[in-house]
């Protein structure tokens, strides 16, 4: 057998059959594959340099993950060498069908116990964003995750967010509390005291409108603050 030139790479079809990212899904499922071949699976195809792997590898890396996929502007990932308009709308809703999943039946909702959780569903995600984010996590009456609604995007101020706005969802769908989270993208999550003005004035809005403020998660690079368990903006529980 020849052996591969310098900086030859070898091609998907080149690969033993059982080395193959289709065909190991196939057979043992999508949990053993490794992001990168999912994400191959996804593009299909390289380029003339890089196979698809090759490819998928450079897009993680460049982009710091999944989430930095999910966050990166859809013109931006267009410009990317073996990307176009096709593949980059397929990535996008690859990864928008998997957050979705989530949420998608009352069996296979996540429960939120503990501040912890709210860490765990969002904290690789909201941790990536550049800019602050305010989001709504809509619970059932087991405390069930319905739905997840971002509302604000900028500075969580309380001059500038309405309470409306943030109860609107809850509303809507008839849900009994929710849990407000945001991120801070120095990576520290301390709250401010424009955090704990926001959650004060939203705790005691939502309890005129029947709806539960469970609690305000603040989501830095790594660890989150509950401030709830901190006794920021909720009143004393006796």
């Amino acid at each position: 057998m020849t052996k591969p030139t310098p900086g030859y790479h070898l091609t998907i079809r080149e690969l033993p059959q059982d080395a193959r990212p289709r065909e190991r899904l196939a057979q043992y499922g999508p949990a053993t594959l490794q992001t990168a071949e999912l994400l191959a699976l996804i593009l299909r195809t390289g380029t003339e340099h890089d196979n698809v792997i090759d490819l998928a590898l450079k897009l993680l890396a460049k982009y710091g993950g999944l989430a930095g996929l999910w966050r990166a502007d859809f013109a931006e990932l267009c410009q990317e060498h073996g990307l176009g308009p096709a593949k980059v709308a397929q990535v996008k809703a690859a990864l928008e069908l998997g957050r979705r999943l989530a949420v998608s039946t009352p069996e296979e909702r996540p429960r939120i116990t503990c501040p912890g959780d709210v860490f765990t569903l969002l904290g690789v995600e909201m941790a990536a964003l550049a800019q602050e984010q305010l989001r709504v996590l809509l619970l059932d009456t087991k405390n069930g995750v319905v739905h997840i609604q971002t509302v604000y995007q900028g500075t969580v101020n309380a001059s500038l967010v309405r309470m409306a706005e943030v109860l609107r969802p809850a509303l809507a769908r008839n849900c009994p509390s929710i849990i407000v989270t945001h991120n801070h993208p120095s990576g520290d999550p301390t709250p401010s005291a424009e955090d704990a003005r926001v959650t004060e004035q939203l705790y005691h809005a939502a309890k005129l409108l029947d709806v539960a403020l469970l609690d305000h998660v603040i989501i830095g690079q790594g660890r989150f603050l509950s401030l709830r368990e901190t006794r920021i903006g909720f009143p004393s529980e006796r």
